[in-house]
């Protein structure tokens, strides 16, 4: 049986089908009552009291882990998580971390995945840990403006990223789960080409065959609409990154090909198989 964490996101939702497809045994964990995928039996568990896991853990093999971003907060310990597998006899654990433990390895919340990685790789079990850059499906932030205006306000208008399908994830998280070849692995994970905000919402437009309009948010607007639902740290860690990638945030990694045998997918493929939410 394979346990997945976050299985109800848009990483999780896909690999859970992906597993139930392959015919694996998967139990799909997330901290409210949710619909998952037919074949896979769902659990409700609070990853910050990780002993809440046991159940679901008890006859596991495989484990993938996704963390929210709260257990970075003072006093949390989601090493525990990784314990609590090894104790229920979990063999391989495949962690969701961040491209930015390599790329930007200061501050709180890289600092404390960084150390999670190591227990990780110290713990004795099969493991696989994937890197992720930023997220195409972030661009649904702006569904609604899109929906009711349509349009995309945000910062930096011109300056792009490789952003990665969170699709593409799933995939290569389904293959570190199930082929022995990736135990071991780091990879970074990144879309096949650097896309601007104006390029994702020209992209957008394209999926839904009608114009968008972009306006171009200072750092500051930007940082007070992102305080909303995150706190300000992150938010002020989130534009240096879309305000100044570093070359190592701009790089096209071959990851995805690597171990999918296919290039990462575009954006603009993101975009059409998600018009619906921006239309």
């Amino acid at each position: 049986m394979i346990v997945v964490t976050g299985a109800t996101g848009n990483i999780g939702r896909p690999l859970t089908q992906a597993l139930a497809e392959a015919g694996r045994q998967v139990t799909a964990v997330s901290r409210h009552t949710a619909a998952v995928p037919s074949g896979a039996r769902h659990m409700v568990a609070d990853l910050a009291e990780p002993a809440g896991l046991k159940q679901a853990l008890a006859g596991a093999r495989a484990l993938f882990l996704l963390l929210s971003g709260d257990l970075h907060a003072a006093g949390a310990n989601p090493a525990d998580i990784i314990g609590e597998a090894a104790a229920a006899g979990v063999r391989r654990v495949v962690l969701l971390s961040t491209q930015g433990v390599a790329t930007r390895p200061s501050g709180h919340t890289r600092i404390a995945m960084r150390a999670l990685e190591d227990t990780l790789r110290n713990s004795g079990l099969e493991w696989a840990v994937l890197r992720p850059g930023g997220f195409a499906s972030n661009a649904l932030w702006w569904a609604d403006s899109v929906r009711t205006q349509r349009a995309v306000a945000a910062p930096f208008g011109d300056v792009g990223v490789p952003v990665i399908d969170p699709a593409d994830i799933a995939a290569v998280a389904a293959a570190c789960l199930l082929d022995d070849r990736h135990a071991g692995g780091v990879y970074e994970l990144t879309g096949p080409e650097v896309i601007s905000p104006r390029g994702q919402a020209e992209a957008i437009a394209a999926a839904l065959g009608s114009p968008v309009k972009f306006h171009e948010l200072t750092r500051d607007e930007a940082k007070t609409a992102m305080t909303r639902s995150m706190p300000a740290e992150l938010a002020d860690d989130t534009l240096d990154i879309l305000g100044s990638p570093s070359p190592a945030e701009l790089r096209v990694s071959p990851d995805v090909q690597r171990v999918l045998g296919r290039a990462p997918r575009s954006f603009a493929d993101w975009a059409a198989r998600n018009a619906a939410a921006f239309r």
